[in-house]
């Protein structure tokens, strides 16, 4: 008995449904190198990639970075109810496609966001039990800044936009269910990690846990 009861104890026999694991910063604060940290060290995240009706930035790819889209497709999407969430950032439309991220929930693949707090205050209106949710805060503000000016990715002016837009964002912290500060980059990935890792043991989420436990009474009585 005590040897059958062993083969049955495996996380891999308890089916479970996936959840959407959503990382928010403002820009420069690490969510986007958090978010590629996990993506390599977990092969059971799958990434959601947005649409976005922004050009290409130098060294994206479409359909890895973005799916770039032009405003007539963005607005049709919106309006068949194709996106579970979309935004305007910095005069351009960015979205999340509705059906590839069902789909992988059901199949008990988890899904990676890398959102802002409107995409993330849509995602808790329309699927609160499957969303877990992470702010990244910067240590300071001269922090946030000295970041966005070292990543040499935008003009002073957007620079400057980044940094007024900051304060709205860090005022949303108190929405999610975790808060991170980003001091290290490491020691913030390792605590990543450990709130996905939690998560994924939720008891609700473990849609095949009443048949495990099942199976294991039954081993017990026999």
């Amino acid at each position: 008995m005590e040897g059958r009861a062993t083969e049955h104890v495996r996380a891999d026999e308890v089916a479970r449904r996936g959840l959407m694991f959503v990382l928010s910063s403002p820009s420069g604060a690490g969510k986007t190198t958090l978010s590629r940290k996990l993506l390599a060290a977990d092969a059971g995240l799958d990434l959601s990639i947005s649409v976005t009706t922004r050009p290409p930035r130098a060294g994206e790819v479409d359909g890895r970075d973005y799916w770039f889209i032009d405003q007539a497709r963005f607005d049709a999407m919106v309006a068949q109810g194709g996106l579970l969430e979309s935004a305007r950032v910095f005069d351009h439309n960015y979205g999340t496609p509705r059906a590839p991220v069902e789909t992988a929930l059901v199949k008990g693949r988890d899904v990676l966001f890398d959102i802002d707090w409107q995409g993330t205050q849509q995602l808790r209106e329309s699927a609160r039990d499957d969303l877990v949710s992470v702010f990244v805060l910067p240590p300071s503000v001269a922090e946030l800044e000295r970041r966005l000016r070292t990543r040499a990715l935008d003009s002073e002016e957007v620079i400057q936009r980044r940094m007024t837009k900051a304060a709205d964002e860090m005022s949303h912290w108190a929405e999610y269910d975790y808060v991170i500060v980003n001091r290290d980059i490491e020691q913030a990935f390792e605590q990543v990690k450990s709130i996905l890792a939690a998560e994924r043991l939720r008891r609700t989420r473990q849609v095949g846990l009443l048949g495990f436990v099942r199976g294991l009474a039954g081993d017990l009585t026999s």
